[in-house]
């Protein structure tokens, strides 16, 4: 379907804006999210979600135009839910190695128990390449998460008193793709694959802010 299918005016005459419309949107893509994380994109369609959930088809068709809807919609919430976990640590920090190890920590915690949810973004991601219906969406959710791992880099560095020697994207682009390295081995069953992560960023955040203390 070419990206210029999906205008939001076609839904304007089901209530689309409405706070419980959003609101109802938000539910189902929570509740459809497991079964999407389990299929990826390639295998998913509205019928399948419905098949394998307490909605009926045309529930979901009624509050979403296709499953590229659905699917942007769910991994924008379980990203933005991701965006906010490291706020914690971020601000209860008090070194630099100290926000360093716990980031390493918490990241290889949310590999391990949302690997499925990881899983469908990187699929979905890819899958930008191809469609262009999915484009603004991936590229709102990289920013996102670009502007999280700069929050914790830039605390990092004013913990340490050192400055960054890169940039947000660059910085960002170390850290996804350790990430998803990290996933690729937990996904084809390496038992360390968590242990790698912590190691990799904390030895990558330390040699990139070699002043910082240890």
């Amino acid at each position: 379907m070419p990206a210029g299918d999906r205008n939001p005016v076609r839904l304007v005459g089901r209530g689309r804006g409405s706070g419980k419309f959003e609101q109802r949107r938000t539910e189902l893509a929570d509740a459809a999210l497991k079964t999407l994380s389990e299929l990826g994109y390639a295998r998913t369609s509205l019928r399948e979600i419905a098949q394998n959930s307490e909605f009926s088809h045309g529930v979901l068709h009624y509050y979403f135009v296709d499953k590229v809807d659905l699917i942007t919609q769910c991994v924008r919430q379980y990203k933005a839910r991701c965006m906010r976990r490291y706020d914690g640590i971020i601000a209860t920090a008090t070194t630099g190695p100290q926000l360093r190890h716990e980031f390493a920590l918490a990241m290889a915690e949310s590999m391990l128990q949302d690997a499925d949810l990881h899983r469908l973004w990187y699929d979905l991601r890819s899958q930008s390449m191809f469609d262009a219906a999915f484009r603004d969406d991936v590229t709102a959710i990289d920013d996102g998460l670009q502007d999280m791992t700069w929050r914790v880099a830039s605390r990092i560095g004013e913990l340490a008193s050192v400055g960054l020697p890169f940039g947000p994207d660059v910085t960002y682009g170390i850290l996804d793709g350790l990430f998803q390295q990290a996933l690729l081995r937990h996904c084809a069953g390496d038992p360390e694959a968590a242990e790698y992560l912590i190691a990799a960023i904390d030895e990558v955040m330390a040699r990139v802010m070699p002043l910082a203390p240890v």
